[in-house]
């Protein structure tokens, strides 16, 4: 393959003049799509050979799963189901927030505090009826290629050191790399990279009142903030990256995140610079426990995989909709 030869490392990145500086601003053929652009016809053709055993996971938890979940604002959907005569049936949702479940946040979630909306979109641009960084670019193009799991939880249970959830435990990218190792992973471009931390399992076995309480803590494990993350993360040329907790990243951000002062409004928080400046999209709640126990008996940490977000023109994020084929 050619891919690491097509852009710029992320150091090089850093060396772009103003405000493309740390950017894949106008890099991409296609602008709007981001970094699924690192995915070619021809490493859709090679994921193939991930499919083995035929068989298929569903990575979506349930719309109604996380009630209450961490989001403070985002609550279950309403189901209605009506009919108008005997024979017929029709239902719609009241309340859905597309990003309350197993989602993929679009590169409108978020902006950038200090240069804006990815590839410069104008603010005005992001509202309802606006396609512009729309996730339907990924719906009428569905993000379909290679995914690797690292099962980051069994490799910690391995050791006789378990996540701790209740404490928002930072995970490191040593860490995250160490797994790899353990796993024999190696990467190629326009990989999906996908974090089993063993979050969502976690959380969702907790009784009502100790939920409260861990979404009053404002705490959750994820991925440390960090610039070697985000160099690793472009470097490696992942199409998109994704894990089994909240918010992908750990909450609290930690003490020193390099983002406390560029991204003031997140704390310090690597949104920014995944998807408003890269055009990285981040796949949270996806429900990788069965696929990684899968994984665990055959040894093979690849699958093929499928990610189409509802077809919503100018929506900030969707449920990911997910499929993988091992």
């Amino acid at each position: 393959m050619t891919g690491h030869k097509q852009f710029p490392r992320f150091a090089d990145l850093l060396q772009r003049e103003g405000g493309l500086s740390g950017t894949s601003w106008g890099l991409f053929p296609e602008p709007e799509r981001g970094a699924p652009s690192f995915i070619t016809p021809d490493i859709v053709l090679e994921a193939r050979d991930s499919i083995r055993t035929g068989t298929v996971f569903g990575l979506d938890y349930p719309a109604d799963a996380f009630d209450p979940g961490m989001s403070l604002k985002r609550g279950a959907p309403r189901h209605t189901i009506y009919s108008s005569h005997p024979a017929h049936r029709d239902d719609y949702l009241d309340g859905y927030y597309l990003q309350g479940s197993s989602q993929v946040d679009g590169l409108r979630h978020r902006r950038a505090d200090d240069v804006g909306f990815y590839n410069g979109t104008a603010d005005d641009r992001i509202t309802e009826g606006t396609p512009d960084l729309g996730i339907q670019e990924w719906a009428e193009h569905p993000i379909t290629g290679r995914a690797l799991l690292v099962d980051v939880e069994a490799y910690r249970n391995a050791a006789g050191e378990p996540i701790d959830h209740a404490a928002g435990e930072p995970l490191t990218l040593g860490l995250v790399q160490a797994a790899m190792a353990a796993q024999s992973i190696t990467t190629r471009p326009g990989d999906i990279l996908m974090l089993h931390t063993g979050w969502c399992e976690w959380f969702l076995a907790l009784g009502p009142e100790e939920k409260q309480r861990i979404r009053e803590s404002r705490k959750a494990s994820g991925v440390a903030q960090s610039e070697e993350f985000v160099a690793w993360a472009w470097d490696s040329q992942f199409a998109l990256v994704a894990a089994d907790n909240f918010a992908f990243e750990c909450l609290p951000a930690v003490p020193d995140s390099p983002y406390r002062s560029s991204a003031t409004n997140d704390h310090g928080m690597m949104h920014q610079q995944l998807l408003a400046k890269l055009g990285l999209p981040l796949g949270e709640l996806w429900k990788l426990m069965p696929l990684a126990r899968h994984m665990r008996t055959t040894g093979r940490w690849d699958a093929f995989i499928s990610i189409k977000p509802l077809n919503i023109t100018g929506a900030t994020g969707s449920p990911a909709n997910a499929t993988a084929i091992t």
